[in-house]
């Protein structure tokens, strides 16, 4: 018997090892495809993100989601306890959503916790979709399974580009009838309680107009109007989403740079608690920022209980969204009630004008160039609030009693008798109200 020699035997177990690895590697490429062809299908017979997370998270074990590209997750799919255990995980802020900025996509080390966790891009062409990501608990993602990621991401952005398709169709008839209603040009209540009906919404009921405008001025916008749509519907799918859950049949589009929803609410809801309901849904979807999100602003109407009052409903929400952002600047809420004086102003087209008044009422009052100024000011404020009652205005500024009328002095020599002239009081009332105001 002739023994091979050293050498050949050398070339034989690599030979061997070689075909292994052949051997295992032609099997996972066939695995993979085989999951993409069956991911294909699904999309192809009618499935949508909720069935492809499904499918995927079958195939790894644990959870799958598809998140926005600011995190907010779409859809999702695994057990409740992989969902829950994920959802858990540091990597979503406390109000669900995915911290986009602090999450790496493709192949992460294989050691740490976070190796049981991956993410990739879901991009058609140039424009990005969002994540596919995907959670285990009992081991760490390989490179064979962010590549499967990677194939099931190509056909995720299959799914939403059809689903885009479909919501652009559906969107136009819904956004037409929802302006008409918005313009009293939607027929009779009665006709416009059934298309609405017939479109999925409900408003036949007591409701509440709420508009939210991004602070961003698109008008002016560095950004390419590409990249302004694709912000603008990222905006009006957030609301869609979050009203989703609270409201289901309330009618929400976006329109240009504003978003509008009809919110359902109790007969017996007051102002304040209208108020904390709308807040909750701004929260959700303000997040706490991060993930390119833009701030915004809300205005929300006067309750009403009849179709034929939304054109008023809809022109009070605006005012309270344009006037909330003077008032108090960008992400405010603001409720129509809570405009009071404001309302008058802000109807004033020319702001030179406003300016001009406030200084000419409050001389070098109107200046921030000094604390006294602002001091003043305050001061000045508050003892037209309580209307001129001295003690309270001490008990308020916790300042001594004699120090404010020391300080009531020094301002009737610098704005005139305010305490006897109730005619000169209101001109400074006013003035302070203006002088709250932004952008005069």
């Amino acid at each position: 018997m002739v023994l091979a020699s050293p050498t050949v035997q050398a070339e034989r177990i690599v030979t061997e090892a070689l075909g292994a690895v052949l051997d295992q590697q032609a099997g996972i490429l066939e695995r993979v495809e085989e999951a993409h062809q069956i991911l294909v299908g699904v999309v192809l017979a009618g499935g949508g993100l909720e069935d492809l997370c499904q499918r995927l998270a079958g195939f790894l074990g644990g959870a799958a989601m598809v998140t926005s590209s600011d995190g907010r997750v779409l859809a999702r799919a695994g057990s409740e306890g992989d969902l829950a255990a994920a959802l858990a995980l540091d990597c979503f802020d406390r109000t669900g959503r995915l911290i986009t900025e602090h999450e790496p996509v493709g192949i992460r080390p294989s050691h740490g916790a976070n190796a049981r966790r991956a993410m990739v891009r879901i991009a058609a062409g140039s424009l990005n979709h969002g994540l596919l990501a995907a959670f285990v608990g009992d081991r760490p993602l390989t490179a064979d399974d962010v590549h499967l990621l990677e194939r099931a991401a190509t056909v995720a952005a299959l799914a939403i580009t059809k689903e885009q398709a479909v919501s652009a169709v559906e969107s136009k008839y819904r956004a037409e009838f929802l302006r008409d209603a918005l313009s009293g040009r939607a027929g009779s209540p009665t006709e416009a309680v059934a298309h609405a009906s017939a479109l999925g919404w409900d408003i036949d009921r007591r409701l509440v107009v709420v508009v939210a405008e991004t602070d961003e001025d698109d008008a002016h916008s560095t950004r390419s109007p590409e990249e302004v749509g694709v912000l603008q519907e990222r905006f009006a799918r957030a609301w869609n989403q979050a009203m989703a859950v609270r409201d289901p049949r309330a009618p929400v589009m976006g329109f240009s740079q504003e978003v509008v929803a009809l919110c359902g609410v109790p007969s017996n809801a007051d102002t304040d608690a209208i108020m904390r309901t709308v807040s909750e849904v701004v929260r959700v979807i303000s997040g706490i920022g991060g993930g390119g999100r833009r701030t915004f602003s809300t205005g929300v109407s006067r309750p009403i209980d009849s179709v034929a009052d939304l054109p008023q409903a809809y022109d009070e929400a605006l005012s309270a969204v344009s006037v909330g952002r003077q008032l108090h600047g960008d992400s405010a809420v603001t409720h129509f009630d809570g405009l009071g004086v404001f309302r008058l102003l802000a109807l004033i087209p020319d702001s030179a004008d406003l300016r001009r008044f406030v200084d000419e009422s409050l001389g070098g009052l109107a200046a921030d160039d000094s604390p006294e100024n602002v001091d003043l000011r305050r001061t000045l404020s508050i003892l037209i609030d309580t209307n001129m009652n001295v003690a309270e205005t001490a008990r308020q500024l916790f300042f001594h009693y004699n120090t404010l009328r020391y300080r009531i002095v020094k301002l009737e020599k610098m704005l005139g008798p305010f305490t006897t002239d109730p005619q000169l009081r209101l001109k400074l009332a006013l003035a302070l109200k203006v002088h709250q105001m932004r952008g005069i």
